[in-house]
């Protein structure tokens, strides 16, 4: 009874040590992320600064998987070369093992005061960033008081015969420890957690330091598994050079230290008597020395990833998703901006299906039409693609900016397959009747359809640009235009008319199709225009993610 109340304990002081670890992450993310993104992109233009900011960004996330998960976004844009992206990931080694360091000293009796610091701020009102500061306090104090219990508990068990039995085998093979190490990592998405860990069991001395040791170098290899294997399966390999550039170095490096670990052991304890700071400074000079020998063979290292992994050309597949890496849904600012980057993709779908319909308003054209229905499956996957992948999202860990660009981005799409389906239902069916029936526009009604068409790409165009940007000028230019569209339209309509009164024969034979078509337009025109959220809306109308909207076709005006 008395081993079971003590895993169960352990078990309890080990899941509080991993949820203040999330507390912390979330909280900045919350807090800083967009920023942090920012500052990383600026900073990833030489290897020196790319760097320095690596590691001060992962000091800030205590989460290197975090910061390379941004790194590898940028990477795939093409805003930034390999070369200062894995540059950033070595910082963020390095960066990691900062908030190791600060643990490593007594500043347990800090948890209270960091508990309650964090509990007020919390309290001050979600979506502030007071608030989400109150996370990361309140993460360091939970942090904190796991291992201070951890300490205990360990002391109190010490001496227990399968305790020492159990931690004596695996002390005895040091490789059995590193894949331990890295298994466990793996498992819960934190070195830092791990290595923490891994410091409180040496500190009561229940394993040996060579043992330690090589749980650290375990930790160092878990931690950059997580990037690869979760990374989207089959995509392009070329996506995956930094999180492999990232994993290679480690794995390399903990062979080569492992041999010398008894020696390395040995060697610590005169000038380091505390077992917990001695297993802190390896971890931090392991990843030191990793930096200080790849640093400056950056170029050459890109170029071997580059052979390795080569670039594939895309699978002639449309309607699969590019951008919508799973593993990035562990950091939200991340995931929205591929989420974002997919949607962009639905609107050159829905510009190309606009390109297609055009010529078969006016003359033969059943191949475009065809190519109108397919283009149209693309945009409906790509949009249940996107829905499904933010609905993946934890809402937990979405801050109220978070919260306004996921509705956003399900408005633009939503907006955009609807817009599809008239061009595709309906628009794409009246066209097929001209074809059977042999209707033909009088010359004034075409070019009347052929202008309103034409001003629907352009506008298009600018709302795209108006969803990356928010700019207000440019939502102001998108409502006029559409104010104008709108009385071009009606100036249409009334032209229409006056010619059925005149008693033109070609008009009247088209008369219900060239109002039919009319309509759709304006349909199309508004679903076009009210798909970029508007740039003056409150900061946080709703701090809950919305379902996902109906993909319903709007009614006809």
């Amino acid at each position: 009874m008395s081993l079971l109340i003590a895993l169960l304990d352990f078990a309890g002081s080990v899941a509080l040590l991993l949820w203040g670890t999330h507390m912390v992450q979330t909280g900045v993310q919350r807090a800083y992320g967009p920023r942090l993104r920012a500052l990383l992109g600026d900073a990833l233009r030489r290897r020196d600064r790319a760097f320095l900011a690596g590691a001060c960004v992962t000091a800030l996330l205590q989460s290197s998987t975090a910061t390379g998960l941004m790194t590898t976004g940028l990477a795939n844009r093409g805003v930034v070369a390999l070369v200062p992206a894995l540059a950033v990931m070595l910082g963020a080694n390095v960066g990691s093992t900062l908030i190791v360091q600060v643990f490593s000293f007594d500043v347990a009796a800090l948890a209270p005061a960091s508990i309650l610091i964090g509990v007020i701020a919390f309290r001050r009102g979600a979506g502030s960033r007071a608030h989400d500061l109150g996370r990361v306090f309140i993460g360091l104090g939970l942090m904190l008081m796991a291992l201070h219990q951890l300490l205990g508990l360990m002391a109190r068990y010490e001496d227990a015969p399968v305790l020492r039995a159990a931690l004596g085998t695996l002390s005895s093979w040091p490789l059995v420890d590193v894949a331990l190490a890295a298994l466990v990592t793996w498992a819960v998405h934190s070195s830092v957690a791990v290595v923490l860990l891994v410091m409180s069991l040496a500190a009561q001395g229940a394993v040996a330091p060579e043992a330690a040791l090589a749980f650290v170098l375990g930790a160092n290899i878990g931690t950059a598994i997580n990037p690869v294997i979760e990374g989207a399966a089959g995509a392009d390999p070329a996506g995956r050079r930094v999180p492999v550039g990232n994993l290679l170095p480690r794995i390399a490096g903990a062979l080569l230290v492992l041999p010398a670990l008894p020696l390395l052991a040995h060697g610590v304890a005169p000038w380091q008597a505390d077992p917990a700071r001695a297993v802190a400074d390896f971890h931090t000079v392991f990843n030191l020395a990793l930096a200080a020998l790849l640093l400056p063979v950056l170029v050459p290292y890109a170029g071997l990833l580059r052979r390795l992994l080569p670039d594939r050309p895309a699978a002639d597949d449309p309607g699969r998703p590019l951008y919508l890496d799973p593993a990035a849904r562990q950091v939200p600012v991340v995931a929205l901006g591929n989420a974002a980057r997919e949607a962009l993709r639905m609107a050159d779908v829905l510009e190309r299906m606009l390109i297609a319909v055009r010529p078969v308003l006016t003359r033969e054209g059943r191949h475009d039409a065809d190519a109108i229905e397919r283009q149209d499956d693309v945009l409906d996957r790509l949009n249940a693609a996107i829905k499904t992948y933010l609905v993946g999202l934890d809402a937990d860990e979405l801050g109220a900016a978070d919260h306004r660009r996921l509705n956003e981005i399900l408005r633009f799409t939503t907006h955009l397959e609807q817009a599809g389906d008239v061009v595709d239902r309906s628009l794409r069916g009246h066209v097929a009747k001209r074809l059977r029936e042999g209707t033909a526009f009088s010359n004034e009604g075409r070019d009347e359809l052929l202008t309103l068409f034409d001003r629907l790409i352009p506008n298009l165009r600018m709302a795209a640009a108006l969803f990356t940007t928010e700019d207000a000028r440019g939502a102001d230019a998108l409502r006029a235009e559409r104010a104008a569209l709108e009385r071009a339209e009606s100036e249409a309509s009334d032209s229409h008319f006056e010619r059925l009164r005149s008693g033109r024969a070609d008009t009247l034979q088209s008369s219900a199709l060239h109002l039919d078509v009319l309509r759709d337009l304006a349909q199309i025109s508004t679903l076009i225009a009210e798909a970029p959220a508007p740039p003056d809306r409150e900061a946080a109308s709703d701090p809950a993610p919305p379902a996902p909207a109906s993909t319903d076709r709007p009614p006809s005006r």
